[in-house]
């Protein structure tokens, strides 16, 4: 009878990941992950030219909500939550609301976010938004990024990267570096810019009416054509005098007409529009949350609020990791090892009229299906 030999495992516990690149040349230059102070600009700048963008981008980070932390021991819960609320934040900011509304924000700008914890004498003592101008991000491998910070001759890995947080926004297959929600808005932006520098531009042209003061001087009097043109200019002016109120009289043919005032500016409406609908579109933000007074529906409303629900969700999705990594810290480093479970409060007032309506439905077809099941069974007993 044949036996059966088991496969003999290959030693070590830790599998490689079979689908990472191979070793090749220049490999650091490729894992390399560019995060160029160019593209930097370009979004600060888009945020600074289009304040609709701006306002979207902070209204996102302002809807995210609030959260707290439970844990079993009351005590430490308490005290955990404490320190949430207290611990300072970069030079001025004070509480973890604070950091993660800074981290939030330069996520959804840039697509990359940094943060560390600052621990001294066996205490994390504050939290720190680092700035992206001052790190780099090297792919070490399939599962893991190194951070670095940027010096003089080049960049140098941080000294203790269990204290470093960082986090990518939709980042490629394969890539560290993130997407930014801005990505793909330069060339609608431009446009939308120039339509408001041109409307700007013609405003100034048409709305601030100049004149055109023509004279055409008699036969005899073309000799002091000079004299008569220079004196009407001093008249002409005297009389256009803010605050003044003199008539000008003038002897002679003389015409006055408004430069530009029967010119028709375009209008702007309809491209604005299209515009703007791009960007609300790829920001994730109703409409009305942004002052547009667009046509909408009561439904449509709602379910605008639904999606921004389910974005803000997304986003806590992303937090969730980085707060988990300081609570953890702080538990160490008081001694405990305690689970604990991160809270978020409800987005809005409507998801709590959503969610109580939803409740007060179950439970009605709940009653229902109960009364239905009783109304059997007297009838089986009958």
């Amino acid at each position: 009878m044949q036996k059966w030999r088991k496969r003999k495992e290959p030693a070590g516990g830790a599998l490689a990941v079979q689908t990472g690149s191979q070793e090749l040349p220049f490999e650091a230059v490729r894992r390399y992950v560019p995060l160029e102070a160019g593209e930097f600009r370009l979004y600060r700048q888009l945020r600074e030219a289009v304040p609709i963008i701006d306002a979207a981008l902070d209204k996102l980070v302002r809807l995210l909500g609030k959260f707290h932390v439970e844990c079993a021991d009351k005590n430490t819960q308490d005290r955990l939550n404490v320190f949430l609320h207290t611990v300072p934040v970069g030079a001025g900011g004070a509480g973890i609301q604070s950091f993660v509304t800074a981290y939030l924000d330069q996520l959804l700008t840039y697509g990359n976010a940094v943060g560390e914890a600052v621990v001294q004498n066996g205490e994390l003592k504050a939290l720190y938004n680092a700035s992206l101008e001052n790190v780099e991000l090297r792919v070490k491998s399939p599962l893991e990024v190194e951070i670095r910070r940027r010096c003089v001759g080049g960049s140098k890995p941080v000294q203790y990267p269990e204290l470093v947080f960082h986090t990518a926004l939709n980042p490629a297959p394969g890539s560290a570096k993130g997407t930014s929600v801005l990505q793909g808005l330069s060339f609608v932006s431009d446009i939308l810019i120039k339509i408001f520098h041109t409307i700007g531009v013609n405003w100034e042209r048409v709305g601030n009416v100049r004149f055109a003061v023509t004279c055409r001087p008699g036969v005899d009097d073309r000799a002091f054509a000079a004299e008569h043109a220079q004196q009407m200019a001093q008249e002409w002016s005297r009389a256009m005098r803010p605050g003044s109120k003199s008539d000008f009289v003038a002897v002679g043919d003389v015409e006055i007409k408004a430069i530009g005032a029967d010119n028709q500016i375009l209008n702007s409406d309809i491209p604005v529009r299209q515009m703007l609908e791009q960007i609300v579109a790829k920001l994730g933000i109703p409409p009305f949350l942004l002052g547009l007074s667009w046509s909408s529906t009561e439904r449509m409303s709602s379910q605008q609020s639904d999606i921004l629900t389910s974005e803000l969700e997304a986003y806590r999705r992303l937090l969730n990791p980085v707060i988990d990594r300081i609570c953890s810290l702080w538990l160490r480093l008081n001694g405990s090892s305690m689970p604990f479970d991160i809270v978020w409060n409800d987005v809005t007032l409507q998801d709590k009229t959503e969610l109580a309506n939803a409740a007060l439905t179950n439970a009605k077809a709940e009653l229902t299906q109960l009364q239905a099941e009783k109304l059997r069974r007297e009838l089986r007993k009958e």
